[in-house]
Formats: C-alpha cells, sequence, structure tokens
C-alpha cells in the first residue's frame, strides 16, 4: 500500500472513513500513526503495527493470533498489513490486550469486528473494554480518551495459557501502568531455533490529574513487582507496546535496512526494559516528594 495512501486510511480522511463508528479517529502523537511496513521479527511472529504503536501477529499453523489494536484510525492499515504479509484477517482467532488505554485498545472493537475474532486480556482490562473507559484508579483516569466498546473482552486468569495450533501464549499481569495490564509470552521456533518471545505492556509511571504515585503506594509497589516480573521473564525477544521505549524502533529499521544478526534477538533487552522503567518510576517519585 503507497504510504500517502496509508496515511490517508489512518488519519480517516480517506472516503468512507468516517462513516465507520468503530474507526472514527481520536487524538493521537502524531508518531501513533506513523505508517509502518509489515515485516517479520522471527519465525512465526511479525510487526504488523504503525511506527510508534506495536501490534504483533502470530501464526499458530491453525489460526491467527494478533496482540493489540492500536487506534481506530489505525485498523484499516493494520488489516493492510496483515493481507500484505499473505495473511486473511478473518482467520484471526484471538486478540489479545496488554492495556485498555486507547493507543493500544482504540482499534479492538473494529478489528474484532472485521475478523470475528475473540478478545481476551486480565479481567480489570477486559470490564474496561466492554465499558470503553479506562478501569477506576487508573494513574491517567482523568486524561484518557474514550474508546469504541468492545462486547467480546473476556478476561484470563494471571498465568493462563492460551492454545492455538502449535502456540502456547501464556498471560502475565503487569500491572501499575494501568490496573489491569498483562504481558504476554510465547516461544517462536524456525525448526530447532526456539526464542522466547515477551511482549511487554507498558511500565512507564505516568500520571495525570491529581493521582500521584507517592499517595497510592499499592499502585507502585505493583508496577515495582511488574518491573521485577518483566525482568526475570525468559527473553529472547522483547517486543514493547510502545516501540520506543526499548528500542524497537531503531530494531526495526535495522532489520528492514538487512541488519544480520537480527537486531531483536536479545537475551539482554527484557532486562534493560526493566532498568529503565525502574529509573522512570524513582524519577517520578524524586519529582512528586520535591517542594
Amino acid at each position: 500500500m503507497p504510504l500517502a495512501v496509508a496515511a490517508a486510511l489512518m488519519s480517516g480522511a480517506w472516503t468512507g472513513v468516517h462513516d465507520d463508528p468503530l474507526t472514527k479517529p481520536l487524538p493521537a502523537n502524531p508518531d501513533w500513526v506513523k505508517p509502518q511496513a509489515p515485516l517479520k521479527l522471527y519465525a512465526n511472529t511479525y510487526f504488523v503495527g504503525t511506527g510508534g504503536l506495536s501490534i504483533v501477529l502470530i501464526d499458530t499453523g491453525d489460526g491467527l493470533i494478533l496482540v493489540d489494536g492500536a487506534l481506530p484510525q489505525t485498523v484499516a492499515m493494520t488489516e493492510a498489513n496483515i493481507r500484505k504479509l499473505g495473511f486473511r484477517v478473518e482467520d484471526i482467532r484471538f486478540i489479545l490486550n496488554t492495556e485498555a488505554h486507547f493507543d493500544h485498545a482504540g482499534g479492538l472493537a473494529a478489528l474484532a469486528r472485521d475478523s470475528g475474532a475473540q478478545v481476551i486480556t486480565s479481567p480489570i482490562g477486559a470490564a474496561a473494554l466492554r465499558a470503553g473507559l479506562v478501569a477506576a484508579g487508573d494513574p491517567q483516569e482523568s486524561d484518557i480518551s474514550n474508546s469504541p466498546p468492545v462486547p467480546n473482552a473476556r478476561g484470563i486468569a494471571d498465568g493462563e495459557v492460551l492454545r492455538l495450533g502449535n502456540t502456547a501464549v501464556t498471560a502475565v499481569f503487569t500491572p501499575g501502568h494501568t490496573p489491569g495490564s498483562v504481558s504476554w509470552t510465547w516461544k517462536s521456533c524456525e525448526g530447532e531455533a526456539c526464542v522466547d518471545v515477551v511482549f511487554a505492556s507498558s511500565l512507564n509511571a505516568v500520571a495525570a490529574g491529581p493521582f500521584t504515585y507517592t499517595r497510592h503506594p499499592e499502585v507502585t509497589a505493583g508496577l515495582r513487582a511488574s518491573i521485577d516480573r518483566i525482568e526475570g521473564l525468559d527473553c529472547g525477544l522483547l517486543i514493547s507496546a510502545h516501540p520506543d521505549n526499548s528500542g524497537g524502533d531503531r530494531k526495526i529499521a535495522a532489520l528492514e535496512a538487512g541488519a544480520t544478526p537480527n537486531p531483536f534477538l536479545d537475551p539482554t533487552a527484557c532486562r534493560a526494559y526493566a532498568e529503565r522503567a525502574r529509573g522512570r518510576l524513582q524519577a517520578r517519585l524524586d519529582r512528586e516528594a520535591a517542594p
């Protein structure tokens, strides 16, 4: 798809896009709607998101799994990226969500409708998706846009394994950035060479309005635990919800340029991601404590 067409689709400027209430554009960071060609990350794992928001497609051999949905106005490009790789949107069986914020969940309703897929996340996240609202107690509750509701969203238990075809995806609850955040892990194999893939939720200590982490020690403790949990995962390939939070944007550019070895194959990536998040949390707490 030409970049100009993709940009028009994502901005809502393309004829007919505004007629669909599930793809009506929401205000967004320009990087979040930046066109990005799809690419193979490793084995059966593909990047089909935008330049600033990760969406991953897993080919299980018996149907597809999609992780995250980005914005309503990016749905057309996501679906075009899936088709460009030779897959059918209608073959998506499950859509997994990391967090019920509009930048990762805004496109879920349209993607679920177009594919017929079941949307799965944590019970807290599922309730937020069904309502089209962020969960109560979300650090950014006062400053997050509503999203199109996702009626068929259902919860999964922490540590529960979702199986489809030759793939088993495990839910890893990582609350803190939102109350219902979930990270997802699975193995991708090329022959006998298997890699532990982690799609990590955002771990940024970001807040809006009256919320402070200092006044909510339980949220702070939960975020610390989530950071530790990501750090301790078997992790050979990391995808973060926002690529630039883990250097994923640079890795995508390098992979597109034909870099070898594969820049995404990095056993230190989860540890570096956790260290960055831990530093941002401490910096946030220091700012809140300052006179």
